[in-house]
């Protein structure tokens, strides 16, 4: 009898130890996590010892994309919070009015009502029913067909002359080149030079040479408007895109064109495309976008020329048909829609020449 409760004893007592040291392993981990917390750097399992500096750091650990932009962006906290400001206002001014012209153009809205959702009706409008915007699309392309790719060129190039210039003579140079952009009154001397009278230049000396009888009316003539225009915008077209490339070529490491000698290089040209340019494709880039953008926006040229509409809406634009219906008829639905595809022109262009230049010495 002794013997079995003495046996039972000795199990129960097994039991409580059991479970006393299940409890206490339990507690040990709980403890051995909220102190695992707080230790250093160099009791962290996820660091380990520079075999060559001796100093802690963190274990190779693969990442995800969206952790790798996080960690990014936590290390240079400091940097965006100084660019804040401005990525605020770019979203508030730039982003959500093209998201806001997207939805307005498939209402009617008039600035004066609540807008009622129409569809794509202001499109197929635009495109089958109104015959001056497709007027004005043909004006635009032409006109940025040949402003754009000239304007471009004719900037890079200019750029690249003015870079083998002496240092001083290079900065005169560039100012002479780069002043009608910025000349408040530009319009003004276009305006003198080929006014519709005998006292402007062009008409005194071509009546002074008997070419002509009477006076032209120049910007009032629909086959002279869009040609003048045109070399207008290109006089005027010298502008940020013109800097930016001179600075490219300024930043261009010059030991890559002694390399280039030594691997074959025999002429500038060959020194151009295979150097020059590829190193400086952000430039490019920012130079394009600023090139087409002009180009299909160049409204502010007719109108200071011919007036606005011109005659016969022989240099009638995209942008002036915007300012029609926008600024003047406050149909601002239909405004949207004609926004939405002048934008979606400038991207799918943007796009074509961003995929051009990616050939840039190849």
């Amino acid at each position: 009898m002794s013997q079995g409760k003495q046996s039972f004893a000795e199990r129960f007592l097994g039991a409580v130890k059991a479970i006393g040291a299940k409890i206490k392993s339990g507690v040990l981990f709980v403890i051995g996590k909220i102190t695992g917390i707080f230790k250093k750097k160099k009791d962290d399992p996820g660091m380990i010892k520079d075999p060559v500096t001796g100093e802690m750091r963190p274990i190779a650990r693969e990442t995800t994309r969206r952790q790798y932009i996080w960690r990014e962006m936590k290390k240079n906290k400091v940097a965006y919070l100084m660019v804040g400001p401005f990525l605020i206002l770019f979203f508030i001014f730039t982003v959500l009015p093209v998201f806001l012209s997207m939805i307005l153009s498939l209402t009617d809205f008039n600035m004066l009502q609540w807008p009622h959702f129409k569809g794509i009706s202001n499109f197929q409008r635009l495109i089958l029913d109104d015959e001056i915007f497709l007027i004005a699309a043909r004006n635009t392309l032409i006109f940025a067909a040949i402003t754009g790719p000239v304007s471009y060129l004719m900037a890079l190039f200019i750029a690249w002359f003015i870079n083998e210039l002496p240092p001083k003579i290079r900065a005169v140079v560039t100012l002479v080149f780069y002043a009608p952009s910025i000349s408040g009154g530009v319009y003004t001397i276009w305006g003198v030079l080929f006014s519709a009278d005998s006292y402007g230049w062009a008409n005194a000396v071509l009546l002074k040479l008997d070419v002509i009888s009477k006076p032209i009316l120049w910007f009032k003539n629909e086959d002279l408007v869009m040609p003048l225009c045109i070399v207008v915008a290109l006089w005027t077209s010298l502008g940020t895109a013109f800097l930016a490339f001179i600075a490219g070529l300024q930043g261009i490491d010059h030991s890559l064109y002694e390399a280039a000698a030594v691997d074959g290089i025999k002429n500038r040209w060959q020194e151009l495309w295979f150097i020059t340019l590829p190193s400086m494709r952000p430039q490019l880039m920012f130079g394009a976008v600023l090139s087409i953008t002009q180009s299909f926006g160049f409204g502010t040229v007719v109108t200071a020329l011919c007036g606005f509409p011109s005659v016969n809406y022989a240099a009638h634009t995209i942008v002036h048909h915007l300012d029609d219906y926008g600024g003047q008829r406050y149909e601002v639905g239909y405004a949207s829609a004609i926004a939405v595809i002048l934008f979606a022109v400038m991207i799918t262009a943007n796009l074509v020449i961003k995929k051009a230049l990616s050939k840039v010495g190849q």
